[in-house]
């Protein structure tokens, strides 16, 4: 990832309704919302939600796919990934030091669900 990508994706981030709608959207999965199912679930107006939406869009975080008359948005997990990845990628080395592996990973990272 270049660092202009990843000011973009983090600048959009930087914004609450955006952060929420991500996070929201990560938590859901490969099913992704539809937009009204979105603005139900964090109480934002149309309008404003699809400011939001083309927003995050724009930067590679989110994907669309269109089912019949209905779009359903989707965290665009492979740019999610590579940004945590820019993020992280020289982490500890300038340390003088050696470093726990464990300090270069996200924190809080709740377990994944496995399906049956």
């Amino acid at each position: 990832m270049k660092s202009k990508t990843a000011v973009a994706a983090l600048g959009a981030l930087a914004q609450e309704s955006r952060l929420a709608v991500f996070r929201l959207l990560v938590k859901r999965g490969p099913p992704g919302y539809s937009p009204t199912e979105l603005a139900d679930k964090l109480g934002l107006a149309a309008p404003t939600l699809s400011f939001h939406l083309k927003g995050l869009q724009q930067v590679g975080l989110l994907d669309v796919r269109r089912e019949g008359r209905f779009l359903y948005y989707t965290a665009n997990f492979t740019q999610m990934n590579a940004l945590v990845g820019y993020l992280t990628e020289h982490c500890c080395s300038l340390a003088e030091a050696e470093c726990d592996p464990a300090s270069c990973e996200p924190l809080g990272s709740a377990p994944r669900r496995k399906r049956a």
